[in-house]
Parts: structure tokens; C-alpha cells; sequence
């Protein structure tokens, strides 16, 4: 049997399901969304320092299909900053040493990451928070505790728009 690359063996498996999917009489809305992130995930870049609220984001977004990449503060996101797609960016405001609106702000200069949607999620909210937030350029803005279908519907929602941008 002959051998093949990983690039190989992808493009086959994609161009199958394709094929099975299409060949089927009717194909639900649930199974096309579902094949669609299975075979083109969105990346969600994470900015958050609390270890517990890591794992708690982990835990309710990995089952949704996203990949995520996570940074505890500004130091560690340097060393995730490449050509790699990032989709949406969710941070909280209090990191340590640059503070989410500081570091949003620069986020904000950057010729690519500036296009794309930012959401902070924080339990430091209070409305010159949300506001300032807004005017540095987020996209939304949840208050910890948060209600894990208020977060998967405002990624989804923050998704669909940058998607028909």
C-alpha cells in the first residue's frame, strides 16, 4: 500500500465526506454546520490569567469545535503571534503587568488583528469599564459570572457577522 503525507491523507478525507454529504437526499442545517466546523474550525485566541477560568473556558468551548489558543497575560500572547488564523479574540481586562484595554488598544493598531472580533469577559464591569471597552473597539462585552449559552451565542453571533464581512 502506498504512503501518504498528512496534507494527502486530509485532502482525501475531505473530498469523501464531501462526496457522502452530498450524495445523500437531504442533509439537516445541524449536520451541515456540524461537517463545516469539523472541517474548517474558527481559532478563538484566549487572554485570560485565572488557571480555573482557563480550564472553564476550555471545558465549555473544545466541544463546540473551536480551537483554542490560550495566553495568561501580553508576555505569553507574543509567543502565539504568527501567521496562523485567528478568528475571535476573547480576553479578560484585569491581566497582569498590561491590562486587557492596554493591550486591546495595541491589538487594535495591528494591520490584520484589528479586523478581527474582540470580545472581553470580565468581572471587572462596571459601565466606564463596558464603555471603555467599546471605545477602544470590542465587539461585545460579558460580566463574569456569565451564562455559558450567553458566551456560545455571542462567539456564534460575533462569527457569523465577521464571516459576512
Amino acid at each position: 500500500m502506498k504512503k501518504i503525507g498528512t496534507l494527502e491523507l486530509i485532502q482525501k478525507i475531505e473530498k469523501l465526506a464531501k462526496q457522502r454529504i452530498t450524495s445523500e437526499s437531504v442533509v439537516s442545517l445541524d449536520q451541515f454546520r456540524d461537517l463545516k466546523t469539523k472541517m474548517d474550525p474558527k481559532t478563538l485566541l484566549i487572554i485570560e490569567d485565572d488557571d480555573s477560568m482557563q480550564a472553564a473556558l476550555i471545558r465549555m468551548l473544545e466541544p463546540e469545535g473551536y480551537v483554542l489558543r490560550m495566553a495568561k497575560d501580553a508576555t505569553e500572547l507574543t509567543n502565539l503571534l504568527d501567521d496562523s488564523q485567528i478568528d475571535l479574540i476573547l480576553m479578560d481586562v484585569g491581566l497582569p503587568w498590561i491590562d486587557g484595554f492596554e493591550l486591546a488598544e495595541m491589538l487594535k493598531q495591528h494591520k490584520t488583528l484589528k479586523e478581527i472580533p474582540l470580545l472581553f469577559v470580565s468581572g471587572q464591569a462596571t459601565e466606564a469599564d463596558i464603555k471603555k471597552a467599546f471605545d477602544i473597539g470590542a465587539d461585545d462585552f460579558l460580566k463574569k459570572p456569565f451564562e455559558v449559552a450567553k458566551l456560545r451565542k455571542t462567539i456564534q453571533a460575533l462569527l457569523k457577522i465577521s464571516d459576512q464581512n
